[in-house]
């Protein structure tokens, strides 16, 4: 059985996003290196060191569905209906977009009305083996909260950015005790994984 984990690129001072929403500093290390890395999104391609490209398909080849928000859906207006890891996405709203606000319908995403639980348990059934991954910060606190979320990942990069959004804030449960990190450099960023020890 797969592993539910989250992942986010964030600057040292622990922002996934700017005080203006952006992730352009954040992202620069997909976009860092000579090595270029197509995705199943023909709009989104990779360039990276090839320490980071080699990481990013190890990673990718382990994840068989991925779990987001609808606030990331409605900002990427949903990939386009193809998420550049290649896989299906669950995404959890509170109302499912109607057929004029999502004109993709043969595209693999779920809309999951009915929260958090409901949302991995869906995801886990449809990754198999393999592993789920979040790809929201609310989702993945909410995840954390319900004792859900089995591994945190961070793609570390060397930033301060001062303010924004933070990766976890206003944990129901803490302190939330993680296991000693595996760390794998790259550049411009250093990738951080911790099991989460409930």
């Amino acid at each position: 059985m797969g592993r539910v984990f989250s992942n986010m690129s964030m600057s040292l001072d622990g922002f996934i996003e700017d005080a203006d929403g952006s992730v352009e500093q954040l992202f620069e290390w997909y976009t860092a290196g000579p090595v270029v890395t197509e995705t199943a999104n023909a709009d989104v391609d990779f360039k990276q060191s090839a320490e980071d490209a080699e990481h990013m398909t190890n990673v990718m080849a382990g994840i068989g569905a991925l779990v987001t928000g609808r606030a990331l859906f409605d900002l990427t207006n949903g990939w386009g209906g193809s998420h550049p890891i290649g896989v299906p996405v669950v995404v959890v709203t509170h109302n499912v977009p109607t057929a004029e606000e999502w004109p993709h319908p043969d595209a693999p995403f779920t809309f999951v009305t009915d929260g958090i639980e409901a949302a991995i348990a869906k995801a886990k059934e449809i990754a198999g083996d393999r592993d789920v991954v979040i790809a929201s910060t609310t989702i993945a606190q909410q995840a954390l909260d319900a004792g859900l979320l089995d591994v945190i990942t961070v793609d570390l990069v060397p930033y301060l950015l001062g303010s924004g959004k933070p990766y976890f804030a206003n944990l129901t449960t803490k302190p939330v005790r993680l296991e000693n990190p595996t760390i794998r450099r790259g550049n411009r960023a250093t990738h951080l994984t911790y099991e989460v020890l409930y």
